[in-house]
This record gives C-alpha cells, sequence and structure tokens, in this order.
C-alpha cells in the first residue's frame, strides 16, 4: 500500500511541475510576442524549484497569503541566477518533469545562499 501511496503522490508532483512548467512557457511566449518598449524588448525570469512548503495567512486587519520555506528561496534563487525568457530548474524539478519536456543542463553553478548546484533549463 505504501508504495501505491508514494507512487500515487509522485504522479501529483510530477503533474504539478508540468503544470508549473507550462504555465513559464506560456509567460516566455507572452513576453516574446509583446512589441519593443522605447525600442527595448520585454524580457522576465522564471525560476522553478519543487519542494515542501509552507503556506498562510497573515495579518490582522490586512490579510496577506505568503509562502514560506527552503523550496520557496530555492525557486527565488532559480529566477535570480536565471537567463532572461529562458526557465531555470533546479536538479529536483528537472527530474519531475524530464520525461514530458526536454531539459539541459546548465551544470553545475554557485547559487547564492545555497552552494555549488546543478541547474537545468528548460528547453524552448
Amino acid at each position: 500500500s505504501t508504495r501505491k501511496e508514494s507512487s500515487a503522490a509522485s504522479d501529483v508532483y510530477k503533474r504539478q511541475a508540468c503544470k508549473i512548467a507550462e504555465m513559464g512557457r506560456r509567460m516566455v511566449g507572452y513576453m516574446q510576442s509583446l512589441p519593443p518598449i522605447g525600442g527595448v524588448q520585454p524580457m522576465m525570469r522564471i525560476g522553478i524549484h519543487s519542494g515542501p512548503l509552507v503556506a498562510g495567512v497573515i495579518g490582522k486587519k490586512k490579510f496577506i497569503y505568503d509562502l514560506w520555506g527552503d523550496a520557496v528561496n530555492t525557486a527565488a534563487r532559480m529566477e535570480s541566477h536565471g537567463i532572461p525568457n529562458r526557465i531555470h530548474l533546479s536538479s529536483d524539478t528537472a527530474a519531475l518533469i524530464g520525461g514530458r519536456y526536454a531539459v539541459e543542463s546548465r551544470g553545475v553553478i554557485e547559487i547564492k545562499g545555497k552552494g555549488q548546484m546543478e541547474t537545468f533549463l528548460l528547453s524552448a
């Protein structure tokens, strides 16, 4: 029974990671479809990491929904160390989506606050 549950959970994680990757691809595609603004093409960086986090609502008068945890920090680092109009992935996310999407290794790079990590780019 544990293997079945583990396999079902793994399938859910893969589906979630694929949905986020697809959203990222659509976001980059939209940015690329925009005309230049003041002679400059709008661009964005996207970073994706998969892992556990904590979510909650904070505040007494003004409520804010927020996410916390190492997974959130790692995703932010994937974005900040990324390449404009590319989707930068942690190895955890690359492993989850690799069967459905083509990913290419960036090799091992120094990630601020995380150290050496092998990271990946979602292929166009």
